[in-house]
């Protein structure tokens, strides 16, 4: 593997983790986060992924992979945009009544939640705005780094294909530790789900619309039932404001 493609990897395995999780430990020992904080926190991170994904990309283009092995094909199939909406719109449904349900039990890590959204989770019109173009660029950004250029760069240097499957989804998880072991793991386990799918299809299209499907409604849905009061309250402060 060439050398720019193990220092991706590191950046991808190592740094990325290691930002995240200093982020979100900073966060978390704010006693709060303001509006401007979550703007700022969701632009900034918009900023970071697409400059990410371009570097990769450039040099996943200098080193001769193409389009295809990358993922970025087939997107104009009926069968890969049936799957990708009808998926989409399942997914999309199925984490609302998720979320609406943690929301009325007593799962013990249900408080812990509460306390992440309430400093991630937008809270008036402004920022639901910007978490849907944050939850868009994660979708497009994230899926073409791990399940397009990390899987490319595996099956390029000799891997299987169940070995590009499993370091991309280890890479995934690994990259979502800020969010706790837990989340961790989940996430690896959805990575190992959008890797085959991206197999099956040969394309990132379907993984690309599943995973800003979730997003979208994790910050929506997670305002909604998790917060509760005080989403409403931010709206009706943000209309006075005004």
């Amino acid at each position: 593997m060439p050398w720019d493609f193990w220092l991706i990897f590191l950046v991808l395995g190592i740094l990325l983790p290691w930002r995240g999780y200093q982020r979100m430990r900073h966060l978390m020992l704010l006693s709060e986060v303001t509006g401007r904080d979550r703007l700022k926190l969701y632009a900034l991170t918009i900023l970071f992924q697409w400059a990410l994904a371009l570097v990769v990309a450039w040099r996943a283009f200098a080193r001769g992979l193409s389009p295809r092995e990358l993922g970025l094909h087939g997107g104009q199939s009926s069968s890969v945009l049936v799957v990708s909406l009808v998926g989409g719109g399942l997914i999309a449904v199925a984490h609302w009544a998720n979320l609406k349900r943690m929301a009325r039990s007593s799962h013990p890590n249900l408080e812990r939640l509460r306390a992440l959204g309430s400093r991630l989770f937008p809270r008036t019109r402004g920022e639901t705005a910007l978490f849907l173009l944050l939850s868009l660029t994660a979708g497009l950004c994230e899926e073409f780094l791990f399940r397009g250029f990390v899987m490319a760069a595996v099956v390029r240097a000799g891997g299987a294909t169940w070995l590009a499957v499993v370091v991309s989804a280890v890479m995934f998880g690994v990259a979502h530790l800020y969010q706790g072991r837990g989340g961790s793991i989940g996430t690896g386990i959805l990575g190992v789900i959008f890797a085959l799918v991206r197999i099956a299809y040969h394309s990132l299209v379907p993984v690309v619309v599943w995973h800003a499907a979730l997003d979208v409604v994790a910050g929506i849905a997670g305002a909604k039932f998790l917060l509760g009061t005080s989403a409403k309250e931010a709206n009706v402060l943000e209309e006075i404001h005004r």
